[in-house]
């Protein structure tokens, strides 16, 4: 997805924000100077999580390490864990194949709150409420039989994590699609460097979802999944997938025009996501590729 005048706002406020206790303000204003030096440079194809990749090299060069999330990823981890059989029950309890699919689907969604890159503050109080109505928001009805569709005739399905925590849902999900596509080969692609609180191989060590499933790395730390920076694994899975579902907003902006078969899911968690999905803030998105016209 290109970069519009609202990402590159979000981008340079974003950097300020993370800057804004450091004591040496010449340090600070060279330092922003450099971070829209990177922004004015880039190419037009260039995504919002690919810059801020790209940025992040600078904010080590100037500040040393970066912001660390791992008190916050432990703390999401084991709440979602918590939650896991509650929504397992929720999920399956008196509800037919095609049922308990969708009500996966929407459990998966709503777990991509924990998002501390999109938004500046998570709180566990909206976790729990939108997990609690998760139930009620809608699945797109075009985008789930297309989905079925192409799950009925696939052999290789990827699924591209976002975030810690989010991936105990996404555990669920991924438990129901191998129950009812039992000759359906999944590959779990997560973050391969630590990136704000993004999932990595650690993370799904953490939450069991390596004992369920084929998990890689995607070999970067941009916070989405750049293709061309991918490893030569995580490159061969995407390229031979039947179909991709992929979470969050930072893979969308980084996967959509790449002309694959790929499912969307997340919440709308920003001003133009909101504006561009004409949905209101936290509400969700599910939809295919071929029907994305942003």
């Amino acid at each position: 997805m290109k970069l519009s005048a609202m990402c590159i706002r979000c981008l340079v406020d974003r950097q300020e924000e993370k800057i804004r206790e450091i004591p040496n303000e010449a340090k600070k204003a060279d330092y922003l100077k450099k971070v829209l030096k990177i922004i004015g440079e880039s190419g037009e194809d260039a995504s919002a999580p690919y810059l801020v990749y790209e940025i992040n090299k600078i904010h080590k060069d100037y500040f040393g390490t970066g912001v660390s999330y791992e008190k916050e990823k432990q703390e999401f981890n084991a709440l979602m864990l918590e939650l896991e059989q509650e929504m397992e029950e929720s999920i399956r309890q008196g509800k037919g194949r095609e049922e308990m699919l969708r009500s996966g689907i929407q459990y998966a969604r709503a777990g991509n709150y924990i998002d501390f890159g999109a938004m500046n503050h998570v709180e566990q109080g909206q976790l729990l409420e939108l997990l609690h109505k998760a139930g009620e928001e809608e699945v797109d009805g075009h985008t789930f039989d297309l989905m079925l569709e192409d799950l009925g005739n696939a052999k290789e399905l990827v699924y591209l994590t976002d975030n810690c925590g989010e991936i105990v849902a996404d555990k669920l999900l991924i438990k129901i699609l191998k129950e009812q596509y039992p000759d359906l080969h999944i590959t779990v692609i997560v973050r391969g460097m630590p990136v704000l609180n993004d999932a990595t191989m650690e993370d799904a060590r953490a939450v069991g979802l390596t004992e369920l499933v084929t998990v890689i790395g995607n070999g970067n730390g941009v916070g989405g999944t750049q293709i061309n920076l991918l490893s030569e694994e995580a490159g061969k899975a995407c390229e031979g997938a039947d179909l991709i579902i992929s979470k969050g907003q930072g893979n969308f902006e980084t996967m959509h025009g790449c002309g694959k078969n790929i499912y969307y899911l997340f919440l709308c968690k920003c001003q133009l996501f909101s504006e561009r999905f004409g949905m209101e803030r936290l509400k969700g998105v599910f939809i295919n590729e071929r029907d994305v016209a942003v």
